[in-house]
């Protein structure tokens, strides 16, 4: 068990919490190796693009993909890899990704940190300027096409859904 896997993805007040891979601004994408019990550059983004927020995810948690549960947290500044946040889950963005033939689901979660002071009026996702929310998921959209992904948005979901993912998703302590 590595010291990640031991990190609650709820406070002992039941909130959720990211624990941040890749900082706002950043064109490399980092992603945590529990083998290594290190962060590892994942990926770079060519020039010109950059994670629009902080991104990471909800910890003891496993997506559909295989992955831990993947969240995009809006901050007032950026946090540093391996951060843990305390966040209010806005909603998710449904996503398909197919390569080589295969689909596979990969939800992302937005979310803003706890106590934010910009966008800290935001409840749902459909409080973000629908601008913003447009630009997020053509972020994703360039991203995974880079990867060699068809991306496919099905839907933009509320704080509910977002949480009963978040909760499917939880392993077993």
């Amino acid at each position: 068990m590595t010291a990640l896997d031991r990190i609650s993805p709820t406070n002992a007040e039941g909130e959720w919490r990211a624990v941040i891979e890749t900082p706002q601004g950043s064109r490399i994408k980092l992603k945590y190796e529990p083998t290594e019990e290190a962060f590892a550059v994942s990926s770079s983004l060519p020039a010109g693009m950059a994670f629009p927020f902080d991104f990471g995810f909800i910890p003891r948690t496993r997506a559909a993909d295989g992955d831990p549960l993947d969240v995009l947290v809006l901050m007032d500044a950026p946090a540093y890899p391996g951060c843990i946040v305390e966040i209010r889950l806005l909603g998710v963005l449904e996503v398909d990704q197919t390569k080589d033939g295969t689909t596979v689901r990969n939800d992302r979660l937005i979310a803003i940190a706890k106590g934010a002071t910009e966008r800290g009026d935001l409840d749902e996702l459909s409080d973000m300027a629908p601008a913003l929310m447009t630009q997020i998921e053509s972020f994703f959209s360039t991203y995974s096409e880079l990867d060699g992904k068809a991306f496919k948005a099905r839907d933009r979901r509320g704080p509910r859904r977002a949480e009963t993912l978040a909760r499917k998703a939880q392993l077993p302590s």
